[in-house]
């Protein structure tokens, strides 16, 4: 897969397809892994994520979305990735069908920042 063959995948399937779209369009990174794993699965893990990300009052562009696509997939057998911003300021999860040759869901954003992070860390 190529970096045009995933900007041309990233539609609007999650708000974070977007977002995604356009940092690799800006020259971020990203990777495909060859592995498999039904739908279903990813959808009970980042469901959980979803929950523990909401009780500390963190929200994830797109993840909701994802949930309910990757349950609605059933037994669907995905590939994951990601992309990485250059500055790694933003990061994005994707889940493609198993020959890579659609995207079914995507979702992340800005990298939370730690308190020290934002204070600016002494040199």
């Amino acid at each position: 897969m190529t970096r045009d063959d995933l900007i041309a995948m990233l539609r609007a399937q999650t708000p974070a397809c977007g977002p995604a779209r356009d940092t690799l369009i800006a020259g971020g990174d990203f990777v495909v892994w060859d592995g498999l794993v039904p739908a279903n699965r990813h959808a009970g893990v980042f469901r959980g994520r979803m929950r523990s990300a909401l009780r500390h009052g963190h929200t994830v562009d797109g993840l909701a979305e994802s949930v309910d696509i990757l349950k609605r997939a059933g037994e669907e057998l995905l590939r994951t990735g990601s992309i990485d911003a250059l500055d790694k300021s933003s990061v994005f999860t994707i889940f493609l069908n198993s020959t890579a040759t659609v995207l079914v869901a995507c979702f992340g954003g800005r990298r939370a920042t730690t308190p020290l992070e934002s204070a600016g860390a002494p040199e």
